[in-house]
């Protein structure tokens, strides 16, 4: 039996490619996985352009998110059975706690071999089940939007009912923040530039849309929505690019997650009323396995459904990563292994 996967060994979408590869014999703590979906972060696009880690091994196969069934496991491995649909955690060996540096020597999608396989082998120890009422390609999303998105509303923000959540933009983070907000009872504001895109996203539970193409002075509809009070959380996917109005946006005490860049990672902001107003702006690192498995009993529980845009096959990744990096999707893209 062959694997079959994609790879990149040099920088650069053009230089994906399918190979194949021999499996090697599982450890007694390891898993082998049949995959059969993965999902695709902005991360993996910063990782194949070279912009995430410049001296990244390669050749490596990319994507940090994905779900698999067990089709062989060691001798070592009692809690888990062959048949389980499991999904592979980001940071291998991150159970609980804090991060720790020698934890990001041990990521999906770099510098680990990622998502993006026939056949992938991990320990054991770092996978959890997945939900049974999701589909492959909407449990493939859990593990790095999904959990992101989880910790910095619920392990950071233990956000309450009736507060006020911002989520900027409409890609996969924020969304699953909208979703998550929502089911804690909090008030939600969502931005976008698409008009469709904001009626979506109300359609999912959003209160209110503000249009950021349109109305470029976002933060001050921020303010009239919140009575001039700001903000509780604001998910920030923007980077600099939107540090300045999220800052405009949020309330004394509030709390900031910056999560993304995508709007720019160097630019200078006036931190003055980050100091003067007891701004916290916390970074967030997706998150670890307690934190994931919480997750997904409440995504259980709420039979909370995520938001897939599209679903590529497996042959035509190359195009689903150009789409994502057209910018034009709502939640997620998501690749059918």
């Amino acid at each position: 039996m062959k694997n079959v996967k994609w790879i990149f060994d040099q920088f650069g979408f053009e230089n994906l490619k399918i190979v194949e590869s021999d499996i090697p014999e599982i450890q007694d703590d390891e898993i082998l996985l049949e995959m059969k979906a993965a999902s695709l972060n902005f991360r993996d696009l910063l990782m194949i352009k070279g912009n995430y880690n410049p001296k990244l091994r390669m050749p490596i196969v990319p994507c940090s998110d994905g779900v698999g069934i067990v089709i062989k496991k060691g001798k070592k491995v009692h809690h888990l059975q062959e048949g389980d649909r499991v999904i592979p955690i980001f940071a291998q060996g991150w159970y609980d706690g804090p991060p720790f540096r020698s934890m990001f020597r041990k990521t999906l999608g770099g510098p680990l071999d990622g998502t993006l396989q026939k056949y992938m082998i991990v320990p054991a120890n770092d996978v959890v089940k997945s939900p049974e009422h999701l589909t492959d390609e909407e449990a493939a999303t859990l593990p790095c939007a999904g959990l992101t998105a989880w910790s910095a509303l619920v392990e950071l923000g233990r956000v309450k009912p009736a507060e006020k959540v911002l989520a900027l933009g409409t890609g996969g983070v924020s969304i699953f923040a909208l979703q998550f907000a929502k089911m804690m009872g909090a008030e939600t504001i969502i931005t976008s530039s698409s008009e469709e895109k904001l009626n979506r996203a109300k359609q999912l539970g959003a209160d209110y849309g503000i249009n950021y193409k349109t109305n470029p002075d976002w933060e001050k509809e921020v303010l009239k929505i919140s009575q001039m009070m700001g903000v509780d959380h604001i998910i920030e996917v923007g980077g600099v690019g939107t540090l300045e109005k999220s800052i405009k946006s949020v309330k004394p005490g509030g709390n900031i997650y910056l999560i993304g860049v995508l709007a720019g990672k160097q630019a200078p902001v006036d931190l003055t009323p980050v100091l003067m107003q007891n701004i916290k702006i916390q970074g967030v690192v997706v998150g670890h396995k307690r934190a994931l498995e919480e997750m997904i009993r409440a995504i259980s529980y709420f039979k909370l459904k995520p938001v897939v845009d599209k679903v590529f096959l497996f042959e035509q990744a190359k195009d689903a990563f150009e789409y994502m990096h057209k910018g034009s999707h709502f939640g997620k893209v998501c690749i059918k292994i």
